[in-house]
């Protein structure tokens, strides 16, 4: 099988975004969850799209899963779930298993199954206000290996109003847009409540507007040129 094959356990907020971005950078990602839903709504985006128990390592087999690249195990809430499928991994000789920790007790017990590629947003917290003092339209950043970052970035003023075909994120700055958050305040009632909306997959004519955030996937030098230049 060629390079850039990855598969992608659990299509969550991070799995979504990480099966999305990778599938954008021209790499063969099969995405794998448990839930009908979530397969079913991520299935256009990616290569394979397949619903099945992750803890079963005869449904793994069935998809061939040892001959890619790297599994990215981004299952969020269940860690057992997360468990069983690292050590169905482990068994099945995975040549690179990259895996989310929630939390510094799951980091432990990952490692001592001896992980290597740990990310953990909990356990990021640190870089990430420290990111935002150095630079305050940097609202979060998830580390990924080999120097990739996923990072949500306060719309510079420069490209407000324009559409991302002007943009030009991918041919200007090599980073890839995940999606867009939408801060707005709206009255309920005779109450006015901040509200968030998240654009989905964002098309070429999208208007970057004045409230937004902007999700970005790039290597971390990428991603600083763009906040460099726009700042």
């Amino acid at each position: 099988m060629p390079n850039n094959q990855f598969v992608v356990i659990g299509i969550g907020q991070f799995g979504e975004a990480i099966a999305r971005s990778l599938s954008k950078k021209g790499a063969e990602v099969m995405a794998i969850d448990k839930s009908q839903e979530k397969i079913d709504y991520i299935a256009n985006d990616v290569a394979y799209a397949v619903a099945l128990d992750s803890t079963d390592k005869n449904a793994l087999i069935s998809q061939n899963i040892q001959n890619y690249d790297a599994v990215v195990i981004a299952i969020g809430e269940d860690f057992e779930e997360l468990l069983l499928t690292a050590v169905n991994l482990i068994e099945l000789n995975i040549k690179r298993i990259i895996v989310r920790a929630k939390g510094k007790v799951n980091r432990l017990i990952l490692e001592k199954l001896g992980l290597k590629e740990i990310f953990s947003p909990e356990f990021e917290v640190g870089k990430v206000v420290a990111e935002r003092l150095l630079n305050p339209s940097i609202v979060n950043v998830l580390d990924l290996p080999d120097g990739y970052v996923i990072t949500e970035i306060k719309a510079p003023k420069s490209i407000i109003g324009q559409t991302l075909e002007s943009i030009k994120l991918r041919e200007a700055y090599n980073i890839n847009l995940v999606t867009i958050r939408n801060e707005a305040e709206e009255v309920k009632g005779n109450k006015i409540v901040q509200t968030q909306h998240i654009t989905g997959v964002p098309q070429a004519d999208t208007v970057i507007g004045e409230h937004d955030y902007i999700i970005v996937f790039g290597s971390a030098k990428d991603v600083e040129k763009f906040i460099d230049i726009n700042s």
